[in-house]
């Protein structure tokens, strides 16, 4: 696993090239991202889930960001202002031994950016990519 050092030095470069970083582009939350993704209906439960992925993360916070890493991800959430309006950049990477990988980046503004909105888009990104790296573990071993 890398260092606080390693992983700030990977944030740095990610932001530097976030263009040529996020290979699928930076997704922007909104009402038809939450509907077409199922998070729409999920929402409107209020229980916790008490397996929630996000509560197994190493935090580090500084001034500009929270950082949030253990063995697989490396989870990087910027708060911003934009025109008078507040903003979040969550940005996602494996953990690999070589060098982090940034794999998604998405933002939320407006009524979707709340904490809650953050995490559980959050949550079913990470969620995704565990099922991604899986099926392709599988695909692996079977050849």
């Amino acid at each position: 696993m890398l260092n606080p050092l390693q992983i700030e030095e990977a944030y740095k470069r990610f932001v530097e090239n976030l263009t040529d970083c996020a290979h699928d582009g930076i997704i922007h939350i909104d009402l038809n991202f939450l509907h077409d993704s199922g998070l729409l209906k999920t929402l409107q439960d209020e229980k916790e889930e008490p397996e929630d992925l996000t509560q197994y993360f190493h935090v580090v916070e500084s001034v500009e960001k929270v950082t949030l890493f253990n063995e697989q991800f490396i989870v990087w959430i910027i708060p911003k202002m934009e025109s008078d309006q507040s903003l979040t950049v969550v940005m996602i990477a494996l953990n690999l031994p070589e060098k982090p990988h940034l794999e998604i980046v998405f933002t939320t503004k407006g009524i979707y950016n709340t904490p809650r909105y953050v995490l559980k888009v959050l949550q079913h990104y990470l969620l995704d990519m565990l099922e991604t790296e899986a099926t392709l573990i599988s695909i692996e071993k079977n050849q």
